[in-house]
């Protein structure tokens, strides 16, 4: 093994803890949690924050009303670049301090056996537990600098369609319904989470046995 090789996959104790810290900063263990507020400081989608409203928001709001075609595409686009601009800014500083050879050293014996996919990519996962964009644009870069396969890409992205921001989404949308729910809160959460894996595992599957011949060359 090259020096290069030996250097990449050397961890030292900074890389762990950055790796905590990415995990607890992208997981949303620290979003909105009662009588602790204080704790949003360190929350990837507490910090990203979210467009005030206008007195009448169902026309005023900064999408608009009736937009057609590309300009109202542009628009909306347009208000995902701060949260975007966000996430690359953070993963950056984790990357700089080894977050991702951690990852890589700690997650793959997890998540080899069971999505194929090497640990490196378990930050891409966690982080689309809160943000769909900030994951989608982590796991291009993977792929792009050539740390993934296509194969790896297809099926980091079945686990990521599935449920995207799902942390996210549930306690700001699926909230309304807490009061009626006969289980406990999170209860649907690690089933969701569960199923993520299970869709993932069947892609992982379906590539293995029907397109197992695109693959060949990699």
């Amino acid at each position: 093994m090259s020096k290069k090789s030996d250097d990449e996959f050397k961890v030292g104790i900074k890389a762990y803890v950055s790796l905590i810290v990415a995990i607890l900063f992208f997981s949303g263990l620290f979003y909105n949690v009662d009588g602790k507020a204080w704790l949003g400081a360190f929350d990837f989608t507490s910090l990203s924050g979210k467009f005030g409203t206008m007195l009448h928001p169902e026309k005023n709001t900064f999408v608009g009303e009736g937009g057609l075609s590309a300009r109202a595409g542009f628009i909306f686009a347009l208000s995902l670049i701060p949260t975007v601009m966000l996430a690359l800014g953070v993963l950056e500083i984790f990357t700089h301090y080894g977050t991702i050879r951690a990852a890589h050293k700690l997650l793959t014996p997890l998540l080899k056996p069971i999505l194929g996919v090497p640990g490196k990519t378990g930050l891409a996962l966690i982080t689309d537990l809160q943000s769909t964009d900030a994951g989608a644009v982590l796991t291009k870069e993977l792929y792009d600098e050539k740390q993934i396969t296509k194969k790896d890409l297809i099926i980091i992205s079945a686990w990521q369609y599935s449920g995207a921001g799902l942390i996210n989404n549930y306690f700001s949308i699926g909230s309304a319904l807490f009061a009626s729910m006969s289980v406990a809160i999170f209860t649907p959460l690690v089933i969701m989470i569960v199923l993520k894996f299970v869709g993932a595992i069947l892609v992982r599957l379906v590539l293995n046995s029907v397109y197992k011949k695109d693959f060949i060359n990699e």
